[in-house]
């Protein structure tokens, strides 16, 4: 990895019922903005919010989400691509994707390089209760980890609720991952957004940015913004408020591991990822393979 300069841009959704010109404008916001963001700060890594070209919750069935979205690559991301390439930067998109039926909707998140070509595709693995089709929601899971070597460093890729999930992120730094990329429309609070993506990038020594939406979208449902990045000791160096806008950072790899805490003439000398107990993980392999659930009664 080298220094460079990221950003986390948030949109607001169009507020109306989804169509093809509400989606045209959802994309026209996400370049103007993005356009505005690297021509003030020269971010090189400019990450989107999730499902930013439809809004998260599409209040339509699945069968017409999926006419109104794209295959990746497809016409839905070209010119957002294209926007990568005038401008020569990493772009992150989070987008409904097309699969290959009508009942079949992936939450997706795209890397576009400075070409302007895909050159990683991330599907989401754990779907929010609300939006996962086996709760009567829209979006098929995924089933692979992405991580990709860019011209940048390695850059892994989650989306919202996946940073709930310490073994993603996990993987992803253990194949090599330097920042994690998170596209969001967090439902939650602000303080589980910020703990999730700082737990994260301290559990794993990465950098996480972390794009969360603003407004509300089709459905009536509001989002909180507050995007950030993330240093690898857990220690948020950007932070949004609600309005659209962006935040950045100078992402340096000399200074990732610096210091014990920010600032600190202390040095730091423990390593989460080499320093794991990797015989007690083996030991208890079947344990954290086996079907579990919360002890506590659900709402």
């Amino acid at each position: 990895m080298r220094p460079f300069t990221a950003a986390a841009v948030q949109v607001a959704p169009v507020p109306e019922p989804l169509t093809p010109e509400v989606v045209t404008r959802n994309i026209d916001r996400c370049l103007d903005l993005t356009r505005r963001c690297v021509e003030a700060t020269g971010a090189e890594l400019v990450v989107l919010p999730e499902s930013c070209t439809t809004g998260f919750t599409p209040d339509c069935p699945t069968e017409r989400l999926w006419e109104l979205v794209s295959e990746v690559p497809g016409p839905v991301i070209r010119r957002l691509a294209d926007l990568a390439a005038e401008l020569g930067v990493h772009l992150v998109v989070g987008t409904y994707e097309r699969g290959p039926t009508p009942e079949v909707v992936y939450n997706a998140s795209v890397l576009l390089d400075p070409r302007g070509e895909v050159v990683g595709v991330y599907r989401k693995t754990h779907p929010f209760c609300s939006e996962a089709v086996d709760g009567g929601g829209w979006v098929t899971p995924g089933d692979t980890v992405t991580v990709v070597d860019t011209a940048l460093g390695r850059i892994g890729m989650i989306i919202c609720f996946d940073g709930d999930y310490p073994e993603l992120a996990r993987i992803q730094a253990v194949q090599g991952a330097e920042v994690i990329v998170r596209p969001s429309a967090l439902l939650r609070s602000a303080d589980v957004w910020e703990l999730t993506s700082r737990a994260r990038a301290y559990d794993n020594h990465v950098f996480v940015v972390g794009a969360n939406a603003t407004g509300t979208d089709s459905a009536g449902v509001h989002y909180f913004g507050n995007s950030h990045v993330v240093t690898p000791v857990g220690h948020i160096v950007a932070k949004a408020a609600s309005h659209e806008g962006w935040v950045s950072a100078r992402l340096d790899p000399a200074e990732a591991l610096a210091s014990l805490t920010p600032g600190s003439n202390v040095g730091q000398g423990f390593d989460h990822l080499r320093d794991r107990n990797l015989d007690l993980i083996r030991g208890y392999r079947e344990d954290l393979e086996a079907p579990a659930k919360s002890a506590f009664p659900h709402a």
